[in-house]
């Protein structure tokens, strides 16, 4: 299987067939897979900027949002980080976080980076440059930490 190629897309250039797989991809995830029933559609995706990580068929299969600062944090975040089962284990994760992390540069220069971690996940994301901030706690009843990236 193929590395994904990754496109970076404000929401209101997603087209219809975009914003579903990311909805189905995220759902699949969070909602069925971790078997947590929560409101996804949050309110948020019209503000962000949405990376599709899709295989040369099209079919996405990793994906992340980009929050702007002062949307949620201070500083940008990048969360709803979701990718498929079956490339899961390949590095692709770690693929999508360093293009998330590029875009993030981009868009906003010279801020640091936050995202709210699940705990299992921590030595992951600090294997990418994320420090733990402040005290776990729970969301959605899965353990977090909110992490930060330094510029």
């Amino acid at each position: 299987m193929s590395e994904p190629a990754f496109l970076w897309l404000p929401f209101d250039r997603l087209t219809p067939r975009q914003v579903h797989d990311v909805l189905q991809l995220r759902q699949r995830v969070f909602v069925v897979e971790q078997r947590c029933p929560y409101l996804d559609a949050d309110g948020l995706d019209p503000k962000c900027w949405h990376g599709l990580g899709t295989r040369a068929d099209g079919t996405l299969v990793a994906t992340a949002r980009l929050v702007p600062p002062g949307v949620v944090y201070e500083e940008p975040a990048i969360g709803r980080v979701a990718s498929a089962p079956d490339v899961r284990r390949r590095g692709f994760g770690r693929q999508l976080m360093n293009e998330a992390v590029r875009e993030v540069r981009r868009l906003y220069p010279g801020q640091g980076i936050r995202i709210g971690a699940q705990r299992y996940l921590e030595k992951f994301y600090g294997s990418l440059g994320f420090v733990p901030v402040g005290e776990p706690y729970l969301e959605d009843d899965i353990p977090h930490i909110h992490m930060l990236r330094p510029w």
